[in-house]
């Protein structure tokens, strides 16, 4: 069997995170390396999928459901104006291939991807 990602042992309560958000499917926390005053990970409690291509051809509702969950954490945890990006591949900046969204937020300027 596979070793278990870093944030399906979040999910397990392994490693703990600073939680902002748990639904049946879906959990956001906080990044350990934030890029910006806000910087939280929206993250499928599934490891079925590797990326965001994969989760939107197996799974479309889901990764729906991660984009409202990225608005809504926007909207409570910054003025409601936010960046959501999905690395895809290790040559885009993947480090954990467990599908996830970052939610960046809170002054971000024009073209930065966040603290640079």
């Amino acid at each position: 069997m596979a070793e278990m990602s870093i944030f399906s042992r979040i999910v397990a309560r392994e490693i703990p995170a600073d939680i902002v958000f748990e639904s049946d499917r879906i959990i956001a926390f906080r990044d350990i390396a934030p890029k910006a005053p806000v910087h939280l990970l929206v993250v499928p409690k599934t490891e079925e999928y590797a990326n965001v291509v994969e989760l939107a051809a197996g799974d479309p509702a889901l990764l729906a459901e991660m984009v409202a969950v990225a608005r809504d954490l926007a909207v409570e945890h910054s003025d409601g104006d936010f960046r959501l990006i999905f690395n895809s591949g290790e040559n885009a900046g993947q480090t954990v291939f467990h599908v996830h969204a970052h939610v960046l937020a809170g002054g971000l300027a024009e073209g930065t991807l966040g603290r640079e």
